[in-house]
């Protein structure tokens, strides 16, 4: 307890920080968690703590797998303990568990290893970025932009994809190991799709279409295959 309370301490220090990453691109953390997980609870305070940082993107992704224990996680998808497993076999891991951390697509971290992973965002921001993603607004439409600024090699193929979450929402859980508790989530991803794909060469345009929806998106670029995580932008 007193590691993981050092730990947020030194998250929220890092967060009054101005981000050092050339380029200003945020670092994207994934919490893969579960409502029915008695051990997630603290790993989704930190990622409340990540929350609220302008140099971090922190998405929460419910997986569904821990659904036959007795409580059904409100927001648990099976796309996302797929994703999760995708990972996995990237980095020729043999099983998935909760809470994990996915830092810049690359690390992997115990969800509650609060310096592990106050060590592996600091690690990230101070690389000067390879590509710059903007983003804008307008409306219904979402435009995005995405264009090399270094002179090192990308890789050949990188997909860009479109995360809408929720910024909060407090649950309160009335069967499952997190009987009788109210926890308090942050991020929640909603939906997590592919729009488009980059070479790397010439400057990428597009603008889509957000149908109405309001709430905060985040734009993510990676290497195929849930390769590393190259650029990141969002909109709150």
């Amino acid at each position: 307890m007193r590691t993981l309370l050092a730990g947020m301490l030194v998250l929220l220090n890092l967060s009054v920080t101005p981000a050092v990453q050339a380029g200003g691109q945020p670092v994207v953390v994934e919490l893969y968690t579960s409502q029915g997980c008695s051990s997630c609870p603290p790993a989704d305070a930190l990622l409340e703590q990540l929350a609220q940082r302008d140099d971090v993107i922190a998405l929460a992704l419910h997986v569904d797998y821990w659904d036959y224990i007795g409580w059904k996680d409100s927001f648990g998808d099976p796309a996302y303990s797929a994703r999760q497993r995708s990972y996995a076999r990237a980095s020729g891991m043999r099983t998935i568990y909760t809470p994990q951390m996915v830092v810049a697509g690359k690390d992997h971290v115990i969800g509650n290893e609060a310096m592990k992973l106050a060590d592996l965002i600091n690690a990230h921001r101070s690389k000067p970025s390879e590509v710059e993603l903007q983003i804008s607004r307008n409306g219904s439409k979402l435009a995005i932009s995405v264009k090399s600024v270094s002179s090192q090699i990308l890789p050949r193929k990188m997909v860009l994809q479109l995360v809408h979450f929720d910024p909060h929402k407090d649950v309160k859980i009335t069967r499952g190991e997190n009987h009788g508790r109210t926890i308090s989530y942050a991020n929640i991803v909603r939906t997590w799709k592919q729009i488009g794909s980059w070479n790397g060469r010439s400057t990428k345009k597009l603008t889509i279409d957000l149908q109405g929806n309001e709430g905060p998106v985040a734009v993510i670029l990676q290497t195929d295959e849930h390769g590393p995580i190259i650029a990141a932008a969002q909109l709150r």
